[in-house]
């Protein structure tokens, strides 16, 4: 009889279930939504010890992030930077050094006078193309608009478009 109203029991449950809808039956269980990683990945570079990307939380901020690359170098030059600001991933973040000098009232970066560290903190260049731009105005004199920058291999419309409200020339 035992046996009888067990086998009864599964018969039912079965049934119960199998007339279910499938889309019901395929439900995930609370515990197994999907969850954003924690950590995120950012590039630190300049006056750190250990540049390069880093993993930090998904609340880090840039003070963290200059943790986790072991800290500034003693020759950082933090005025600039807000350690407080929120970082996101795949973001860059560059610790200038003191030799380069601070920003212009203005915020721009002053083609005609500026080291290769400022050229290299405007988005888009790098070393080379830094480099290429000293060199070009070394050749010239300096240059009399911004557009000048087009005779620079490496910077077409475009480049130029993107960086064009962070340089001046005066």
């Amino acid at each position: 009889m035992a046996v009888a109203a067990v086998g009864v029991a599964i018969a039912a449950g079965g049934i119960f279930f199998f007339a279910q809808p499938t889309a019901e039956r395929a439900r995930l269980p609370e515990s197994a939504v999907v969850v954003p990683p924690a950590r995120i990945t950012v590039h630190i570079s300049g006056a750190v010890q250990r540049p390069g990307l880093v993993e930090v939380g998904t609340a880090a901020r840039v003070a963290d992030v200059v943790a986790a690359a072991g800290g500034t170098t003693s020759d950082a030059s933090l005025a600039t930077i807000n350690l407080a600001a929120r970082v996101r991933d795949g973001e860059q973040i560059v610790i200038p050094d003191s030799s380069a000098p601070l920003p212009t009232a203005d915020g721009k970066v002053r083609l005609n006078t500026a080291t290769q560290a400022e050229l290299e903190s405007i988005p888009g260049i790098g070393p080379v193309l830094a480099a290429r731009i000293i060199a070009a105005r070394n050749e010239r004199g300096g240059f009399a608009v911004i557009e000048d920058l087009l005779d620079v291999s490496g910077i077409g419309e475009a480049k130029l478009a993107s960086f064009r409200d962070v340089v001046a020339v005066p």
